[in-house]
């Protein structure tokens, strides 16, 4: 079940990436329902996801 939720949070922020502020509202409602080891692994993928996505990079503040 968990890792639904994961996958599901990770196409949520694909989604709304055209708009920082909502990409920023979904990765803070992120955090609050993953496992630590999950945000972890999405950390991972948001740097990777945001070297396609520059102007998101400033978003990354909010998991580290």
């Amino acid at each position: 079940m968990s890792r639904m939720i994961y996958d599901y949070t990770k196409s949520t922020l694909e989604r709304v990436s055209f708009d920082p502020q909502l990409f920023i509202k979904e990765l803070k409602k992120a955090i609050r329902s993953l496992l630590p080891y999950e945000i972890e692994h999405l950390k991972k993928w948001l740097a990777y996801f945001t070297n396609q996505k520059p102007e998101l990079k400033p978003c990354l503040v909010i998991v580290n």
